[in-house]
């Protein structure tokens, strides 16, 4: 059993020991609307103990939305059920540049404190003989941010997903973004940021990586 310190320290640690977000093997076993029911008693108890009065107009449906919000919104990238379908195409154009994808929203948790990440994710690739459609790179990193996430780990699992579709290791995914586990908590520092940069393929040369760098730099000055 871990003491109190021990656990702070951790939290305040930004690691992540697997690409894999830790899920138990029977985390599907139970519908939404099971879950939604289970959170919101729950969340009732913690709401009680902190003195809220839940027979007050305004709090009686809070934990409800908030169980609902969990399972539907924030966290509904936890179920695979909810994957995006990642489009691709042959490349008939024979486009072999860089393409970037840039400002991609990061909405996410942290899953230390369960308190939001919030900023943007630039991802560029190589095509070879496949292209995907642009929607779909946003549509994987919503589904990727929302859950309990690390950022670090975050960047991985776009990375990886986007070099199995499109079949190329060309890939390279920056995220900038906001910790309100360290602005709102801690050490309360409102204007720092933390940035990430997972890349593989072509963009292990340091040439092409200052070339997709300068690209994200001239759109945000």
């Amino acid at each position: 059993m871990k003491d109190k310190e021990q656990i702070e320290i951790e939290g305040d640690n930004h690691f992540s020991v697997s690409i894999k977000t830790p899920l138990r093997a029977d985390a599907f076993t139970k519908t939404d609307d099971e879950k939604i029911e289970n959170i919101q008693h729950y969340f009732g108890k913690i709401m009680e103990e902190l003195g809220l009065d839940l027979t007050d107009d305004s709090l009686s449906g809070t934990p409800y939305r908030f169980a609902k919000m969990y399972v539907k919104e924030l966290f509904y990238g936890l179920n695979p059920k909810n994957k995006p379908k990642l489009s691709v195409f042959e490349n008939k154009y024979g486009y072999k540049k860089m393409l970037v994808e840039q400002n991609i929203t990061i909405d996410s948790s942290c899953e230390h404190h369960f308190l939001p990440i919030t900023g943007h994710a630039h991802i560029a690739y190589i095509p070879k003989d496949k292209v995907i459609g642009l929607s779909k790179i946003n549509r994987l990193v919503d589904y990727y941010s929302h859950r309990p996430q690390v950022q670090e780990r975050l960047s991985l699992q776009i990375l990886k997903d986007l070099q199995e579709v499109l079949n190329t290791k060309d890939v390279i995914v920056m995220i900038t973004a906001k910790h309100l586990c360290v602005s709102s908590r801690g050490i309360k520092d409102k204007d720092s940021f933390t940035t990430t940069l997972e890349y593989g393929g072509c963009f292990e040369n340091e040439t092409k990586r200052n070339e997709f760098l300068q690209i994200i730099a001239k759109q945000n000055l």
